[in-house]
């Protein structure tokens, strides 16, 4: 059986597209809330990528941790910022993010 080793690089370039991904997913998206909170998810997950491989690369279990941490605050956010849509859309019928600037005071 033939043993493949992925080098680390390839998971670091990885995570630079997803993390581009997201990031473009903001800065082009900034009316639909729900496509900026799915952005920011994949720019969590390439960070979740990065701390993987370099703890794999490093043989320590601090990145995987990390990790972890970072997917529970990922699942917290999302729950709570869906919660706050479903409740802003029952009030108001638009979830446009421009109209969510009433929501200050």
């Amino acid at each position: 059986m033939i043993d493949m080793v992925i080098p680390l690089q390839h998971y670091l370039i990885l995570g630079v597209i997803v993390f581009s991904i997201g990031l473009l997913g903001i800065i082009l998206n900034r009316r639909n809330l729900i496509l900026m909170l799915m952005s920011i998810e994949l720019m969590l997950l390439a960070t979740n990528i990065n701390f993987v491989a370099f703890s794999s690369d490093f043989h320590d279990m601090v990145g995987q941790v990390f990790s972890l941490f970072i997917l529970t605050v990922a699942a917290a956010e999302a729950a709570i910022g869906l919660a706050i849509l479903v409740v802003y859309y029952r009030q108001h019928r638009s979830i446009r993010v421009d109209d969510l600037s009433q929501m200050k005071g």
